[in-house]
């Protein structure tokens, strides 16, 4: 087994209690230094006030990391070798033992593998526009079919095409909930112009939802799209 999972995931593993599952890519690809580390040590802060374990994912030295403490965040944010991770290339970065951040494809994976349930990002990808020309669709779309995790985002990345991206998650069955909100948001921005597929406005709700489908069997994850606070927003 090449996965390492911290003591204090692993704890709360034993213990049931929350977990969180986090991204590394905006460590080592999303932002500049030191605005990187700053904002990774604070989104774990978040999860903590929130009452919840976060276990950032992220392959280092050959093994598969589940929370990661300072100084491995540090590497991941100096490092200019860092591999960008996701479905495809996960098992490579394993082999070669370079450093490597994990998409949301890649984190989800790893999370499964972990027995976390919930995962937090900031944005999902999609169908790129273009997309019938170029096939350009994130890898994301994919596992967010196959694997049992939730995902909650501020929606899809604002670049992509949003209606395209909804569609083809219709297609392959994953159920896209907005929390809170009549319309699905845009990553940056609370309103894409679209309506939300699914509202609901508690998190009890959702895991209930959640239950449903595993009691049915149905495979596959969910997206859970929480729009950024109206305050913050970019219209």
């Amino acid at each position: 087994m090449t996965i390492d999972i911290s003591d204090e995931v692993q704890a709360a593993l034993d213990a049931r209690k929350p977990l969180v599952a986090l991204e590394t890519t905006i460590v080592s690809h999303g932002m500049p230094w030191p605005q990187n580390l700053d904002t990774a040590l604070e989104v774990e802060e978040i999860v903590r006030d929130g009452g919840a374990v976060p276990a950032a994912i992220a392959v280092l030295d050959g093994r598969i990391r589940v929370g990661l403490d300072r100084a491995s965040l540090e590497q991941l944010a100096h490092s200019k070798e860092t591999l960008k991770l996701s479905r495809a290339d996960l098992a490579y970065g394993v082999s070669s033992g370079k450093p490597g951040a994990t998409t949301v494809a890649a984190t989800m994976i790893v999370a499964a593998r972990a027995g976390i349930r919930v995962f937090a990002t900031g944005g999902i990808g999609g169908v790129h526009r273009g997309a019938e020309h170029s096939f350009d669709i994130s890898a994301d779309l994919g596992e967010l079919a196959r694997t049992g995790v939730i995902v909650v985002a501020a929606g899809a990345k604002a670049l992509l095409d949003i209606p395209k991206t909804l569609e083809v998650l219709e297609t392959m069955g994953v159920p896209v909930v907005c929390h809170g909100t009549d319309a699905f948001p845009a990553f940056w921005s609370r309103d894409s112009g679209l309506p939300a597929p699914i509202r609901l406005d508690d998190a009890a709700a959702i895991a209930a939802f959640a239950d449903a489908r595993d009691a049915l069997a149905l495979g596959g994850g969910m997206l859970v799209a929480n729009p950024v606070p109206a305050a913050d927003e970019i219209p």
